[in-house]
């Protein structure tokens, strides 16, 4: 049965991303990537806070220490929101000036892993990085388009991640310890369906939910990579899913505006917001890095 859709902030993003809620604030944090700007929303009270950032902000994660560790566009660093000081760590691809970074999460180690894209969406020169907490940068991967949806399985044995400019989402093995993956196995494949996979998280009975670019909806599959359902949603456009609320019950979908014609924006008045769904299981807690 198709579950309500609420949208709890109707803030028009034009490329609203990553999702990301803090259980000891009990906060929802995201990004407009292109609006270069942070975004809280507290639940209870249904207060917004929104930060202006000096650069595109693609992703971010909290820090065990305070603070956070932002991808920005150009490149990685530490961010204090209160004096908005910005203490850069690396730019690995100040060479590719053609690109940006996009994507990024901690895995349950404490490491934090961010990718890039290609900005004109059309060529493969991106990169998968893995920042450790002692803050060495390791690429991952090369070759990629557009990075997206990173998730670790419960057991920390297997990796999802998203090329969404191909429209295929992979999974790997995955060395917990080393903070390695391998052997590469197509999980599922979008081409020719008229939508991609974008940001993705992974619930408490171990299926991967992805929201699927141009789509209008979140889809969740199995393990195996069996479509296990799909949530219709009031947008084409959806970026990124995460599951938020007191007892993680709440899936929280950011979505985007982009390149929408004012014609499209009449039959979805709401895209660029954010919307909550009780999507009948739980998410588990996002880890902090570690550095």
């Amino acid at each position: 049965m198709q579950p309500e859709v609420r949208c709890v902030v109707d803030c028009a993003n034009v490329l609203g991303e990553v999702p990301l809620w803090d259980v000891t604030e009990q906060a929802l944090y995201w990004v407009d990537i292109e609006g270069k700007r942070l975004h809280r929303l507290m639940p209870v009270s249904g207060k917004v806070d929104v930060w202006e950032m000096p650069e595109r902000i693609s992703s971010f994660a909290l820090r065990e220490r305070g603070g956070l560790v932002v991808a920005f566009a150009s490149g990685l660093a530490f961010l204090d929101l209160p004096t908005m000081r910005i203490d850069w760590i690396a730019r690995p691809e100040a060479h590719l000036p053609g690109n940006r970074f996009n994507e990024g999460k901690v895995d349950r180690k404490g490491r934090l892993w961010a990718g890039t894209m290609d900005d004109s969406l059309a060529n493969h020169t991106a990169g998968l990085y893995r920042l450790d907490p002692d803050l060495t940068l390791t690429k991952v991967l090369g070759d990629i388009g557009i990075s997206n949806c990173f998730i670790w399985s419960r057991a920390n044995d297997r990796f999802w991640f998203a090329d969404t400019l191909d429209k295929q989402v992979f999974t790997f093995d995955y060395d917990h310890e080393a903070g390695t993956i391998a052997n590469r196995t197509l999980f599922t494949d979008t081409a020719g369906l008229g939508y991609g996979p974008d940001g993705g998280t992974i619930d408490d009975e171990g299926f991967i939910w992805i929201a699927m670019w141009d789509g209008w909806k979140v889809s969740r599959f199995a393990p195996d990579g069996r479509l296990d359902r799909e949530i219709v949603l009031p947008v084409s456009r959806p970026t990124s899913c995460m599951f938020g609320g007191p007892d993680l019950a709440t899936l929280y979908v950011t979505s985007a505006v982009w390149d929408t014609t004012p014609e499209d924006l009449k039959a979805q008045p709401q895209a660029g917001g954010l919307f909550a769904i009780d999507a009948g299981v739980r998410g588990l807690p996002e880890p902090r890095f570690a550095g």
